[in-house]
């Protein structure tokens, strides 16, 4: 609650409509920031999660129509490129362009602050069929010839409307009940930050340097960007929880379960 009536203050004295921030407290000394050496409440998705997400959402389902499940596709897509759910929202059609012969988009951050984000092929290829799938269903002109296409909400809902935060939520959810085992342990709690966290773990892990990482998502500080990769879960092959089960050798088969 202190934090969005702290960035509605930040608009506000960004703004010129008031003279500062009275929401600017040390949080810390309230008790109410997380240690930074204190793990993440934040579930660490595995590659394979993400994955059964994206196809979840892309196959056909009950109410879902082809533009429905070409947008699910696209929503996730989205989400693997490290960005924030209002981010995601907040994006016009003509934030799509190409710039040093890559496909990106033009995406606004905390702050009013502008950045380029680059798409991998499964995003690039998720935007492209729901756009051809929406301009076929709507009977629109490509987006080049007509404005009106290009300033309009890339996500839109089935009357036009800008999709919203609350309907991404919802989305997620229901994608993450309906992808079958491999998401079962993580459907309820599932939620944007989740996908944006996986960016940053995959990222680094894969050998990405910290301040690329930081670029892409849009963090401030590459401290920010080191946090959220420090706060995650390890990767298990990083443990070595595996060598001592084998000292230990198999488990009693009388044994209970937990």
């Amino acid at each position: 609650m202190l934090a969005t009536v702290k960035a509605l203050y930040t608009h506000l004295a960004d703004t010129g409509l008031a003279a500062g921030n009275p929401a600017a407290l040390d949080r810390r000394r309230l008790g109410l920031a997380v240690p930074a050496d204190s793990a993440s409440g934040t579930v660490t998705l595995t590659t394979a999660q993400v994955r059964a997400l994206y196809d979840t959402a892309a196959a056909p389902r009950r109410g879902a129509g082809p533009v429905d499940s070409a947008r699910a596709a696209a929503v996730v897509a989205l989400f693997t490129l490290g960005l924030r759910v209002g981010e995601i929202c907040g994006l016009d059609r003509g934030d799509l362009h190409v710039t040093r012969g890559r496909r990106a988009l033009r995406v606004r951050g905390k702050g009013g602050k502008t950045r380029v984000v680059y798409l991998h092929a499964l995003a690039e290829s998720a935007i492209s069929d729901y756009l051809r799938a929406r301009d076929a269903a709507e009977g629109s002109l490509p987006a080049r010839r007509d404005r009106a296409l290009v300033d309009s909400p890339l996500l839109r809902t089935r009357t036009g409307a800008r999709y919203q935060r609350q309907a991404v939520w919802q989305l997620l959810r229901r994608l993450a009940e309906a992808g079958g085992p491999v998401l079962r342990d993580v459907a309820s709690a599932m939620h944007p930050h989740a996908l944006r966290h996986f960016y940053v773990t995959t990222a680094v892990e894969a050998g990405a340097q910290l301040v690329h990482v930081q670029a892409d998502v849009g963090h401030s500080s590459v401290d920010t960007t080191e946090q959220v990769y420090n706060s995650a879960a390890r990767d298990p092959q990083r443990s070595a929880v595996d060598l001592v089960g084998e000292v230990l050798g198999p488990p009693n088969s009388r044994s209970g379960s937990l």
